[in-house]
């Protein structure tokens, strides 16, 4: 017995698995309004072709297999965009079909942003439309002259009106947040950002000269704040969130580090 595995969206497997009266290949994944073309060979005796039936969510299709190349049509079916879909070909054993463009069945980015607000705590809220499937929201804050991720909510993936919350932790002055999806094809779709003033005081850093920790200060007093610390030649050597960063481990030279809302710069001693 024999099983062959092609990974799509959650999950577009496909199986060859041998029967007596042949082998299956199964495809699962969400119709995106597009057709699965099949390369269909002959069987190896050089009698009648490869396939010898097709089903769509257990339903027999009518589409016509009796060449060497053919179409899946789903429309018959009244399929709506992203429902779940299972398709079976059944083949001769002797024999293999190739689906052509199993990638019809991935999950593509299709949202469109309908609302998006930000609450003074740093709550995220925006609702959406025109979801074609299930891919994960990318939550990404501007700052340190980048769009830095802070987290991540999976999407519902359906056409309708779908709300979405996610709490970011405000850096002090202008905030922009904005969310990301990104498909199999890897271009990611964005929102557009946008922007609130966070009440939280400017943090800033001590010493300049380290021997073990940094500490992070508002107001003087501790405060955790986001941080990434680079070498000089642009490496990340420390990310994380906190109100100390433990430097002890670091070798001796100059770093720079990333914090609040700033950048600034250090060296280790």
């Amino acid at each position: 017995m024999k099983y062959i595995y092609l990974s799509l969206i959650l999950s577009i497997t496909l199986i060859n698995k041998g029967f007596s009266q042949g082998g299956v290949i199964i495809l699962e994944g969400n119709y995106q309004g597009k057709s699965l073309y099949v390369q269909n060979p002959f069987g190896a005796g050089g009698v009648g072709f490869c396939v010898t039936e097709v089903l769509i969510n257990g339903n027999i299709t009518t589409d016509e297999i009796n060449s060497s190349a053919f179409e899946i049509d789903f429309k018959p079916h009244k399929l709506n965009i992203g429902d779940k879909v299972e398709i079976k070909i059944k083949h001769k054993e002797d024999c293999k079909p190739k689906v052509l463009n199993p990638e019809v069945l991935k999950p593509k980015s299709t949202f469109e942003v309908i609302s998006m607000t930000i609450e003074k705590d740093g709550t995220v809220k925006w609702s959406t439309k025109s979801e074609t499937g299930k891919l994960a929201f990318a939550v990404e804050q501007f700052r340190w002259n980048k769009w830095v991720k802070v987290g991540e909510v999976e999407g519902v993936g359906t056409p309708g009106t779908n709300n979405y919350t996610f709490k970011i932790t405000p850096h002090s002055g202008k905030n922009q947040i904005r969310v990301r999806q990104t498909d199999y094809s890897g271009q990611p779709r964005l929102s557009k950002p946008v922007d609130f003033m966070s009440d939280a005081p400017d943090v800033t850093f001590a010493p300049v000269k380290v021997s073990k920790d940094i500490t992070f200060v508002a107001s003087d007093k501790p405060v955790e704040t986001l941080y990434e610390i680079y070498d000089q030649y642009g490496n990340v050597v420390k990310r994380g969130f906190g109100s100390t960063v433990d430097a002890s481990n670091l070798a001796k030279g100059g770093y720079f580090l990333n914090y609040d809302n700033k950048m600034g710069e250090f060296i280790k001693k």
